[in-house]
């Protein structure tokens, strides 16, 4: 079951950003992952995803997520939850 990733990371700049998304994936999405989207907020960043499973997250998060996280200095952990439905137009 597809699942929902939300990350609020108050603090976090653009730079940690891309960062850590230059570490685990650069500009292709990683195995699993179905929707990527991230932006500032007024006093951080954000990240929603949408993956196929929990699965696919938990072994993406374990290989390579962690560990750039760490060494970006980002220490917030994501929200999930059940997706029922995806629309597309």
């Amino acid at each position: 079951m597809a699942i929902c990733l939300i990350f609020e990371a108050p603090g976090m700049t653009q730079a940690q950003y891309d960062q850590v998304r230059a570490d685990v994936t650069g500009d292709r999405a990683p195995e699993g992952a179905l929707y990527h989207v991230a932006g500032p907020t007024g006093n951080g960043w954000y990240v929603i995803e949408i993956w196929e499973s929990q699965e696919a997250f938990d072994r993406f998060f374990r290989d390579r997520l962690q560990q750039a996280l760490q060494k970006a200095g980002v220490t917030q952990q994501p929200r999930f939850l059940e997706v029922a439905r995806i629309m597309q137009p």
